[in-house]
């Protein structure tokens, strides 16, 4: 049976990975600074991957500053890569986002892009988990705004559940390198009915308004920039399911 370590194993996607692995009897190690593993100084990586045939990277960066991002992501995957080769590690695994490769200016996708690039010329065999946005990020985009009013871009989304994110990235850490994948939840819809959703349910009135230069984390983006593309794998659970929990 393979070995899998799952970087930031104690996180939000990482944790959930662990667990739907360890649930199907797999052999898997929660790597986290809470356990002493830093890939980003590259502390305890070159003891917690002897013997593993698989890396799982679910790491975050710690803000949204563009330097700050693209720093996080090219040095502790630098810091990675060069531990599994040592390793003769077989199977790359990293969560990354619909849209990396396509035009648009969000800066944090420009961090994960240049963490792709270094993944893709690291000549060990990978698959990206390209995901849509999460239905977590719909309470981002509305808090911090001003006034009653808050305008959002006036792109689709295709939002996905966490859990699903996991599911996904767990079956990929138990398959065949698949190179670039992408996943997403089962319903497209615009952004303002996103946040706007999430607002009746938290019992916000504030209201919603879909611009034509209106921002996503900043950026001006084309109206498909967060679709996936045809092919993707497409999961079961909706928004309107997850608000609900809410």
């Amino acid at each position: 049976m393979a070995k899998i370590i799952v970087i930031g194993g104690s996180g939000n996607i990482g944790s959930r990975v662990v667990e739907k692995l360890r649930a199907h009897g797999h052999d898997v190690v929660a790597a986290s600074r809470q356990n002493g593993i830093d890939a980003y100084t590259g502390i305890g990586l070159a003891e917690i991957l002897a013997g593993a045939d698989v890396v799982v990277d679910t790491t975050q960066a710690p803000s949204f500053d563009a330097e700050v991002v693209r720093d996080y992501f090219t040095t502790s995957t630098a810091h990675l890569l060069a531990a599994e080769k040592a390793a003769g590690v077989g199977h790359h695994v990293a969560l990354t986002i619909v849209g990396t490769d396509r035009p648009q200016d969000i800066t944090y996708f420009h961090g994960k892009a240049a963490q792709e690039a270094l993944i893709r010329e690291s000549g060990i065999p990978f698959t990206l988990v390209h995901a849509t946005q999460f239905f977590d990020f719909a309470a981002a985009l509305a808090i911090g705004a001003e006034g009653d009013e808050i305008r959002v871009s006036d792109a689709m989304i295709q939002p996905i559940a966490a859990d699903d994110v996991a599911t996904g990235i767990a079956r990929a850490a138990v398959g065949s390198p698949g190179g670039d994948i992408e996943i997403a939840g089962p319903e497209a819809f615009p952004i303002a009915d996103f946040v706007q959703d999430w607002l009746v349910t938290k019992g916000d009135d504030r209201t919603v308004v879909a611009s034509p230069d209106g921002t996503y984390f900043g950026a001006v983006i084309p109206e498909r920039a967060l679709l996936p593309v045809e092919g993707a794998q497409i999961f079961s659970a909706t928004y309107a399911e997850w608000l609900k929990t809410q």
